[in-house]
């Protein structure tokens, strides 16, 4: 089982907007490129909501269905570890092997010392071609990624072997995620990470780093942008080595994870992957939700109320809803409104504060952020949320596809 050359992870937090989210797909894709939707929901996000993960799979197969799309699409266990991928095996064909809290916990010393020694043919200066300057390696850095990361591949691989051993071999995609903590693993630790996936038979097709900058939820990247151009292509060509030189499956391509509204480096990414003919795997996750409550405020009535109702009780609960996202989240608390500012705002200025337009006059990153991380909110208003959702599913369908294929999509490829 193979990702199509591009694919774009999207998360539908309610289940209701899977059709909407495959039109933008389909609509890209009728300019000829052959993009594979991945529906993606994690296990803390169908904890908040009350869904199980055969939700997805209904919703996944439904909207293609509806819609009689013939290409590649998948169901991605989001996330998951030892301990909770046992409910995703059966329905989710694409998981995501989350191991970034292994990351720098200790290994055997043994086992780090025979790493190390598995590397020494790359120790001095290792050219990468295309990558200006060759790598410097050490006997030093080698035993230093390999104290850190040896823990966390081992990890993957005992998900991975879990999963092969229920799903069978080549029967679901496999992607490893380290990009959810601190410290940015640069291109030369990229190349030895995967050395340790290869050495342990784990076949990535997609990895998710950590990345130089802020990859905040439902906002903007904010950091060097030629850093991360410089650090993009280089991570993109030591993936073509590693290819080639450990034996890792030809299709391994670059996951970026909170990658929704990263609208700086879209044109980046976009001009590095078309100069060396890469693949990409973008995660657009909670902006999903976001559009839900944007529509709700366009519908006006009754649905602009519910969209200020659920920022209120955001607002007051923000400490709660903050914390599981601290590392993905920056919100000054001063630039966010009162709820009475909103009581008495218009759908248009309610939708214009959350929908992310750069440069917009009313646009308001603090208030879009907070709304990102308050699903939990809806989910406990129950079928006062979902009633709306079904009575003004026109409204909000238009504004999840424009997110998609307008502001994602166009900008990613160039449409």
């Amino acid at each position: 089982m193979k990702l199509a050359k591009f694919s774009i992870g999207m998360g539908d937090r309610f289940a209701h907007q899977g059709v909407a989210q495959l039109r933008a797909i389909v609509k890209a894709n009728s300019f000829g490129l052959d993009i594979s939707p991945v529906w993606n929901k994690s296990n803390r996000e169908h904890i908040y909501v009350h869904s199980k993960p055969e939700d997805v799979r209904k919703e996944a197969d439904a909207a293609v269905a509806a819609l009689g799309f013939k290409g590649k699409y998948f169901v991605d266990a989001d996330h998951i570890n030892l301990t909770t991928v046992a409910p995703f095996v059966e329905t989710a064909d694409f998981f995501t092997l989350d191991v970034a809290a292994f990351i720098g916990k200790p290994s055997a010393e043994a086992d780090v010392k025979a790493f190390v020694a598995s590397c020494s043919k790359y120790i001095g200066d290792l050219v990468i071609p295309g990558i200006e300057k060759p790598l410097h390696v050490s006997a030093g850095l080698l035993e230093e990624i390999a104290s850190k990361f040896l823990t966390a591949t081992q990890q993957a691989s005992e998900i991975y072997q879990y999963l092969a051993e229920r799903k069978g071999v080549g029967n679901f995609v496999t992607e490893v995620s380290m990009d959810e903590v601190e410290s940015p693993q640069t291109p030369v630790y990229l190349l030895f990470i995967l050395k340790m996936l290869a050495d342990k038979g784990v076949p990535a097709q997609t990895i998710a780093p950590k990345f130089t900058g802020r990859f905040n939820k439902g906002v903007d990247y904010r950091g060097d942008l030629q850093q991360f151009a410089k650090e993009f292509e280089e991570d993109v060509l030591v993936i073509d080595f590693a290819v080639k030189e450990f034996g890792l499956p030809e299709e391994l391509k670059l996951s970026v994870h909170s990658g929704s509204d990263k609208f700086s480096i879209y044109p980046i990414m976009a001009d590095i992957i078309r100069k060396h003919d890469k693949g990409l795997h973008l995660k657009t996750a909670g902006t999903t939700w976001l559009e839900e409550v944007i529509g709700l405020a366009v519908a006006g009535g009754d649905g602009l109320e519910l969209a200020k109702k659920i920022y209120a009780n955001s607002l007051n609960r923000s400490e709660e809803l903050c914390a599981p996202y601290a590392d993905v989240i920056d919100i000054d608390t001063a630039q966010l409104p009162t709820v009475e500012e909103v009581k008495d705002w218009s759908g248009e200025k309610f939708a214009n504060t959350l929908r992310h337009i750069p440069g917009h006059p009313d646009y308001n990153s603090n208030f879009r952020q907070l709304i990102h991380v308050a699903y939990k909110v809806a989910a406990e208003l129950g079928d006062e949320y979902y009633d709306m959702l079904k009575k003004y599913s026109d409204v909000i369908g238009n504004c999840v596809e424009e997110n998609i294929y307008d502001r994602h999509l166009k900008r990613l490829f160039n449409l």
